[in-house]
């Protein structure tokens, strides 16, 4: 199981029905294999975060010390957006402060699962 957050550029949407339009659109757009250039912004978001935790390596044996589902973490980036998993036993601590650098990043951060914005 694990818990999900998207990232973005952009202007923030105005309200959560907005934001999941934005977000569908572009996963549309940038996930779908296309190998998009994570744009400089996102780029320094990832590192910021994998700066905290590190990347989460295949095969590694101490698969604990990160929070991430899967690495390199800027394989979940395309474009504009970031799209992210969590191992939901270390989720609360990283997504708070993913959304906190979201947040100072000027980024719109969303709860794909929940369908709410969360900056």
């Amino acid at each position: 199981m694990s818990y999900d957050l998207a990232v973005w550029e952009g202007e923030r949407p105005d309200g959560d029905a907005a934001a999941r339009v934005v977000f569908t659109d572009l996963y549309g757009e940038f996930m779908g294999g296309r190998g998009v250039k994570p744009t400089a912004q996102i780029r320094q978001y990832v590192e910021v975060l994998v700066a905290r935790w590190p990347d989460l390596i295949p095969d590694d044996e101490d698969e604990d010390a990160s929070p991430w589902s899967d690495g390199p973490l800027i394989g979940n980036a395309s474009g504009p957006l970031f799209y992210f998993k969590m191992v939901f036993s270390k989720y609360q601590e990283a997504a708070t402060f993913a959304v906190e650098v979201a947040r100072s990043s000027g980024l719109i951060c969303f709860d794909p699962q929940d369908g709410r914005l969360l900056t």
